[in-house]
């Protein structure tokens, strides 16, 4: 349905990393297929997914939408209506056109998972290829539920997903 990274975007410098972020926010990379998924029910995760009226405190932190097209930007301002509605202020969020992102690294990637050591290593082994790991969807469920996020059903949900081997090895994993 769709893959995440983690990484840095919406500043100037051309390489930032978590010590030299710069002027960039940690963003949250998704990669999406329209017919699975549209990209306003994307923007309603977003809303639902953290508090945007408060501004951050550091530009690192702050909320941001960044599009990829005018239809986007056009869907990005009009969810806003939405958001203040909801939260009953006008969002703190920055909606800019997309000018590049840059892939956090390794250890900024899954971290809710790879503090999980045993649930890592399998994930590991089912995607030995760090950019397979990072963009997996199973991944991406699992990580967000160890924080607290979703229900383990989520998790299970995406992880039919994988192939024989893996479902394997998950299971194994969780004792089943």
């Amino acid at each position: 349905m769709w893959r995440t990274r983690v990484g840095y975007a919406g500043g100037t410098s051309p390489a930032p990393t978590y010590r030299r972020i710069g002027d960039h926010m940690e963003a949250l990379q998704v990669d999406f297929d329209p017919k699975q998924i549209s990209y306003d029910e994307l923007l309603d995760v977003f809303w639902k997914s953290h508090h945007p009226v408060r501004p951050a405190y550091k530009r690192q932190y702050a909320s941001a939408i960044f599009t990829h097209d005018a239809e986007q930007h056009a869907s990005a301002l009009a969810s806003v209506a939405g958001a203040s509605d909801r939260y009953g202020a006008p969002p703190a969020t920055e909606i800019a056109p997309f000018a590049g992102f840059t892939l956090a690294e390794d250890y900024h990637q899954k971290y809710r998972l790879r503090s999980a050591p045993f649930l890592d290593a399998v994930f590991r082994a089912i995607y030995p290829q760090l950019g397979d790991y990072v963009s997996s969807s199973a991944t991406m469920r699992v990580n967000a539920w160890l924080d607290g996020e979703g229900a383990p059903v989520d998790a299970e949900l995406d992880v039919l997903g994988l192939d024989a081997a893996g479902r394997r090895l998950l299971e194994t994993a969780l004792g089943r």
